[in-house]
């Protein structure tokens, strides 16, 4: 079962294997996808696709598919102040819910955890009944213990729950199965915004100046690059107060970003992408000496109140002014010189967005909506879009 395991969690990742395929064999846990992996033996771990030693993340053969492989990759965000910021990873007990629980019951834990992360929504409980059907993995029309314990699991995750909540979307990667806490997800063909990526040992000793070179270099035709800052930008409205609340974008960076073969924009890691109020919750509060303990992951940013010592709630960027950052080098060279004055104008505004403005959300509206229209005027007419 495992073609090209990473060498560096070989035995980790034997042990994940005999793990879930011994739960899903006592009755424990059920998914879409454990008796592919456990039993018929078609889904396969092919090449490992991690950047980093810490994560698990393999190619995955399932048939005549490819999909992603991804194995209890993310870190659950607890609420519990005082404790470190950055979130612990927890050994996976699929111990909820317990033998004898309903059907009802669990339906009422689901809405619980989803209170919980997305606040107060008139329409969780539309979210909960997705949830149940995703659940369903042989699509019997009943959701069994086993099965609600890996949907549990599952909803621990940023990126299981944001593929379940866009799942038509179109720059979301598909879920294709699931077996207790690990997934299958939609293979996206090239997986950095640069068209290039390397492999973690030889990043360590690439200057940063020499990768920001070597990422202009290799990116595809200015057209097919506008093409795909559109299908951002259409993500950054997807997740802006969406029908189930506002998330936010923690880690705005290339390598989380990739493309299909038509450069249609895919997502390729969502796990830093988290529910606004669960964030605030997260930070509010905390004590701090400086802004640098109000961070999460690399880009959510809240002030230190220096009186009180301790984090502000409110986060100072929102995520169209991150993702219109990382897009300026991208866009701006290259740039048909027509429209390269207008675009960087554009940019720049979008970069000084602030969360606190008066006004944001239209600002927030209207400065998407041009950059979107100034760069599909252009590339409207052209073989690449």
């Amino acid at each position: 079962l495992f073609r090209a395991c990473c060498p560096f969690f070989f035995l980790e990742t034997i042990f994940l294997f005999v793990f879930q395929c011994d739960k899903y064999k006592t009755g424990v846990i059920d998914g879409s996808a454990c008796s592919s992996l456990c039993a018929k033996e078609t889904l396969y771990f092919g090449k490992c696709l991690s950047t980093k030693p810490n994560n698990q993340m393999y190619l995955g053969i399932w048939g005549n598919l490819q999909g992603v492989i991804k194995c209890q990759m993310e870190e659950t965000i607890h609420l519990d102040l005082g404790t470190e910021l950055e979130p612990r990873k927890e050994i996976v007990l699929f111990d909820k819910p317990t033998r004898g629980t309903t059907v009802q019951k669990f339906k009422e834990m689901v809405y619980g955890l989803f209170k919980q992360k997305l606040g107060e929504q008139g329409n969780l409980s539309e979210l909960v009944n997705l949830i149940l059907s995703v659940a369903d993995g042989n699509k019997d029309g009943r959701v069994s213990l086993p099965e609600a314990k890996s949907a549990w699991a599952l909803l621990q995750l940023n990126e299981f729950l944001l593929m379940v909540i866009l799942q038509n979307k179109e720059h979301t990667p598909k879920l294709m199965g699931f077996c207790g806490d690990l997934y299958v997800m939609e293979r996206v063909e090239y997986t950095s915004l640069y068209g290039i990526s390397l492999p973690w040992i030889l990043e360590l000793f690439i200057p940063s100046s020499f990768r920001r070179s070597m990422d202009q270099w290799f990116t595809p035709s200015w057209p097919r690059k506008a093409k795909i800052a559109i299908g951002l930008l259409e993500f950054v409205e997807d997740i802006f107060h969406g029908p189930y609340g506002n998330f936010l974008m923690c880690d705005t960076s290339a390598k989380n970003l990739g493309y299909n073969d038509k450069y249609d924009l895919k997502m390729v890691d969502m796990r830093k992408i988290v529910p606004e109020i669960n964030l605030k919750e997260l930070l509010k509060d905390r004590h701090c000496e400086s802004d640098l303990d109000c961070v999460y992951g690399t880009d959510c940013r809240t002030l230190c109140d220096q009186s009180k010592m301790k984090c502000t709630a409110e986060i100072i960027q929102p995520n169209l002014a991150k993702t219109c950052q990382l897009l300026k080098d991208y866009l701006l060279r290259g740039a048909p010189s027509e429209i390269h004055e207008e675009l960087e104008k554009q940019l720049y505004s979008c970069i000084a967005l602030k969360v606190s403005a008066n006004q944001m959300e239209m600002e927030h509206s209207l400065i998407l909506n041009n950059l979107k229209t100034l760069l599909w005027k252009k590339i409207s007419h052209t073989n690449d879009s």
